[in-house]
């Protein structure tokens, strides 16, 4: 396990980003993700009737439907122990395999950074 501090600063925005989007919107999840340009997307956990999409999946969603070709990293703010199948496969279908995939807790504290692959 180890802390933000550790990641470089690209990183660490993104994971504040993620931080911020959960906390802004009281949802279960937040994400963000870095396309191949630096630009950023967020998103929070969507839960309608008809619609629902985790954060990542979401923040995927947003950067394919602004444009993005690639993903350089992908950020996701949860309580969860992993990253899910679902949630790594958006990232490898826009990013690649080898996209690094963070997870940090409601804290911020990063525990464990995994591919797309």
């Amino acid at each position: 396990m180890s802390d933000s501090t550790e990641l470089g600063a690209e990183d660490r925005k993104i994971v504040t980003l993620a931080r911020s989007a959960r906390a802004r919107n009281g949802v279960p999840e937040g994400a963000a993700v870095r396309d191949e340009t630096g630009r950023t997307y967020v998103a929070g956990t969507v839960e309608l009737e008809s619609l629902r999409l985790s954060a990542l999946r979401t923040a995927v969603a947003m950067a394919v439907a602004s444009g993005a070709t690639s993903l350089e990293a992908a950020a996701v703010v949860s309580e969860a122990e992993e990253p899910s199948p679902e949630d790594r496969a958006a990232v490898r279908d826009l990013g690649g395999a080898g996209t690094p995939v963070l997870l940090a807790g409601p804290d911020g504290v990063l525990r464990l950074t995994v591919t797309a692959g």
